[in-house]
């Protein structure tokens, strides 16, 4: 593609603003990378819109000029999915960040994309309600990144995952239409869940319409610290296999303890190679002797100790731990490049054993945060990332850690999703015919190939030039 006409920025600027138009490099390099670490490429332009009308013209704009755009939210994403390829033009959308109406009696909110994940919740607890998909991030990230990337988080273990909340969005298609997909009783095709997890492959997302719960009459909260990770992955196989299903079912290991011991002075037990978080919600009826029945699993797998987070400041002083463990990693290295991948519950040990056999072999150290509830590993990668010999390492012991994961019967992504990072791999889970099939439907929503192109689906090694980061270098 050609780079970016200056008759269409000079257009932008007149139907938008020219403080909604950023085009000065100095500026851009914010927009350069998402949560990732290993990648960048700096956008021709960066416009800001401020409601749906407003994006369907930045679209039709684009596609008149033959211009590849790219919608972004919060910039939490880690597979690299909102950099702008290609010259193009980053669509950002967190000016567009309204709650438009809280429905207490269907249970149901509408929000625009910009709007961040935890201020559903803060906006809809006065109704007793909540919105149930938590990421990590979920004091940032935005709802519009969410559906992109189907999101997860560690409550989806009970709850379910971004699809299995989202009851329609309003969409900007890559031909500029606006459309609505999903809704009450819609008949045909179920584009809803094709579009949830699409990577804003398909169209921007303008609105979105989540259904909410009722906050849980009662929680429990339980942290089981065990010797080390392969006791603590067996008694996460063990609480599921006796007819538990907790809300969440969180690991960390040794080294992300140590790191939120000296980054925000939580105290845990000093001989813990790893802890599980547990937490029990609903009626309470039953939660008490729930718990009890947790504590009994993990000590009988071995737990050194099993605590009870019995307020509801200790709770939150839990999961602000929890919820801080990526940035607590600071403190231990320079950078860290997180996985995502996904294996069966039961394969637990033998994933991490080799998750610390590659490491060992490649030198490099290791941390592992993640949802061990459902397989869904996030292991860190801990290294300097001006070092070029050792990214390389890193970028090859990541890869080793996914096709483990494909080879044991999993995924992937849990909920990073491919983005640019993983679209290489994705041969590693389907066949050519499969992605052949993904190609069509791609090229039948959008046949400019415009909409944030050279994501999700294979292209080739060399097919788009990126730049690993420098920024170190330039302070």
């Amino acid at each position: 593609m050609t780079a970016t006409p200056d008759a269409l920025l000079a257009s932008l600027a007149r139907r938008l603003g020219q403080d909604r138009v950023l085009t000065d490099p100095s500026e851009l390099v914010v927009y350069e990378a998402d949560g990732s670490t290993m990648h960048d490429v700096t956008p021709r332009a960066v416009v800001f819109p401020r409601g749906t009308e407003e994006v369907a013209a930045v679209v039709q704009a684009c596609l008149a000029n033959g211009v590849a755009f790219v919608a972004r939210g919060a910039g939490t994403g880690l597979s690299g999915g909102a950099m702008a390829l290609d010259g193009g033009i980053v669509v950002a959308l967190n000016r567009m960040d309204r709650i438009l109406g809280i429905d207490v009696e269907d249970r149901r909110a509408t929000v625009e994309p910009g709007v961040r994940n935890l201020a559903v919740s803060e906006a809809a607890a006065r109704h007793g309600l909540f919105y149930a998909p938590d990421p990590s991030s979920q004091a940032v990230c935005t709802l519009g990144g969410n559906v992109a990337h189907n999101s997860g988080g560690p409550h989806t273990l009970k709850h379910g995952v971004t699809v299995n909340h989202v009851l329609g969005v309003q969409l900007v298609t890559p031909w500029g239409e606006v459309v609505r997909v999903g809704g009450p009783d819609r008949p045909g095709y179920d584009l809803l869940a094709l579009l949830t997890g699409a990577e804003g492959t398909l169209g921007i997302v303008t609105e979105v319409e989540v259904a909410l719960r009722r906050i849980p009459e009662g929680v429990r909260t339980l942290l089981a610290s065990f010797p080390d990770v392969d006791r603590a992955s067996a008694a996460v196989s063990a609480i599921i296999g006796a007819g538990i299903v907790p809300a969440a079912l969180e690991m960390m290991d040794d080294v992300v303890v140590g790191a939120l011991e000296a980054a925000f002075g939580f105290a845990f037990p000093s001989d813990a190679g790893a802890l599980l978080l547990v937490e029990s919600d609903g009626p309470e009826p039953g939660l008490d002797r729930e718990a009890a029945d947790v504590a009994e699993v993990c000590r009988a797998h071995g737990a050194l100790d099993v605590r009870s987070a019995d307020t509801a400041a200790e709770r939150a002083e839990v999961w602000t731990a929890r919820k801080k463990a990526f940035g607590a990693l600071g403190r231990v290295a320079r950078h860290y490049y997180t996985q995502d991948g996904v294996i069966p519950r039961t394969r637990l040990p033998d994933m991490l054993r080799h998750v610390r056999e590659v490491a060992a072999r490649h030198g490099l150290r290791v941390a592992n945060v993640f949802h061990a509830g459902d397989g869904n590993l996030h292991p860190c990668i801990l290294f300097d990332e001006d070092d070029a010999a050792t990214r390389a390492k890193v970028l090859e012991a990541g890869a080793e850690i996914l096709r483990h994961c494909v080879e044991l019967g999993g995924s992937l992504t849990g909920e990073h999703g491919v983005g640019v990072e993983k679209r290489e791999a994705m041969a590693l889970l389907f066949s050519e015919s499969d992605l052949e099939l993904m190609r069509r439907l791609s090229d039948a929503w959008d046949p400019a190939g415009l909409c944030n192109p050279g994501k999700v689906l294979p292209m080739g090694a060399g097919c788009v030039e990126l730049s690993p980061r420098a920024r170190q270098a330039a302070l």
